[in-house]
C-alpha cells in the first residue's frame, strides 16, 4: 500500500472524499490516504493528525516525498485538538480505530464539528457506538460500506448533520441502517460467524456450574445479541 495504490478498505473510505473537499484524517498513520485524496483531486487540503511520534514522522516523510506539503499539513496532536478554525475543515476521516475509541474522540471535540458537514468513520470493531453517538448527537447516516479485506470484514459509516430529530431502531443501531436493509453476502456472513461464537461463549460458560450472577448476565446478553441476528437473518 502507498499514496498511489490504497488499500481496499481505504480505498473504500476515500471514494466517500467529494471533489475539493478540505478533510482532516485523524490517526493518519503513514498519510496514505490524505495523499491519495489529493492527488486525485478529491481533496484540496488536508490535516494529518497523529498523536504517536513514529507514525507522525513517517507522515511527515510521505507528505515530503510525494511534493504534497503546500496541501497537506502533518500534525501531532490527540484526537480532534489538530484542527484549527483556519483549516475550514469540511470532512473529518476517522478510520482503522474502535468503534469506542473513535466514540471518545468525537465526544471529546465536540466543539471542533461545529463547521463539520460530514464524517467518514470505520471502525474495526464495535460500529454500533457511533450508531448510537450519531443519535444523541443528531448526525444522521447517509451510507455504510461492509467489506471484506484479509480475512477480516470492516464497516464504514458516513454521517451528515441532521436537520431533525434521529432516531434509529435497536436493529439499526446494532447493524446498521444501510447495512441491514442491503442484507450482501458479507454482512450475513459476518453475522452468522459472530452468532456462532457467541453460541460457544454461552456454551463454555455453562459448563462450569454453579453459574456466577455475572455470567448469568452475560448469558442473557448473548442471548439477546443472537436473537437479534436470528430475526434478521431468518
Amino acid at each position: 500500500m502507498n499514496e498511489e495504490q490504497l488499500s481496499k478498505r481505504l480505498e473504500k473510505v476515500a471514494s466517500y472524499i467529494a471533489h475539493n473537499e478540505r478533510i482532516a484524517d485523524i490517526g493518519s498513520d503513514h498519510a496514505y490516504l490524505p495523499c491519495f485524496a489529493i492527488k486525485n483531486k478529491a481533496a484540496s487540503f488536508a490535516v494529518a493528525g497523529e498523536v504517536v511520534d513514529g507514525p507522525f514522522q513517517s507522515a511527515q516523510k510521505q507528505v515530503r516525498s510525494s511534493g504534497l506539503t503546500a496541501q497537506i499539513d502533518v500534525r501531532k496532536g490527540n484526537g480532534l485538538e489538530v484542527i484549527n478554525p483556519e483549516d475550514a475543515i469540511d470532512t473529518i476521516v476517522i478510520a482503522g480505530m474502535g468503534g469506542t475509541l473513535i466514540r471518545t474522540i468525537l465526544e471529546e471535540g465536540q466543539a471542533k464539528l461545529t463547521n463539520v458537514t460530514k464524517l467518514i468513520l470505520q471502525p474495526n470493531i464495535a460500529a454500533f457506538q457511533l450508531r448510537e453517538w450519531s443519535e444523541k448527537n443528531n448526525w444522521t447516516i447517509i451510507s455504510e460500506a461492509i467489506l471484506r479485506e484479509d480475512n477480516k470484514i470492516y464497516e464504514i459509516i458516513v454521517l451528515e448533520p441532521a436537520t431533525e430529530p434521529v432516531k434509529w431502531t435497536e436493529h439499526e443501531i446494532f447493524f446498521g441502517p444501510h447495512l441491514l436493509k442491503e442484507q450482501n453476502p458479507i454482512f450475513k456472513s459476518k453475522w452468522r460467524h459472530e452468532a456462532n461464537t457467541w453460541r460457544n461463549i454461552i456454551q463454555t460458560i455453562s459448563i462450569n456450574q454453579p453459574i456466577s450472577e455475572d455470567n448469568q448476565t452475560k448469558i442473557r446478553e448473548l442471548e439477546h445479541k443472537i436473537a437479534l441476528v436470528e430475526d434478521v437473518l431468518k
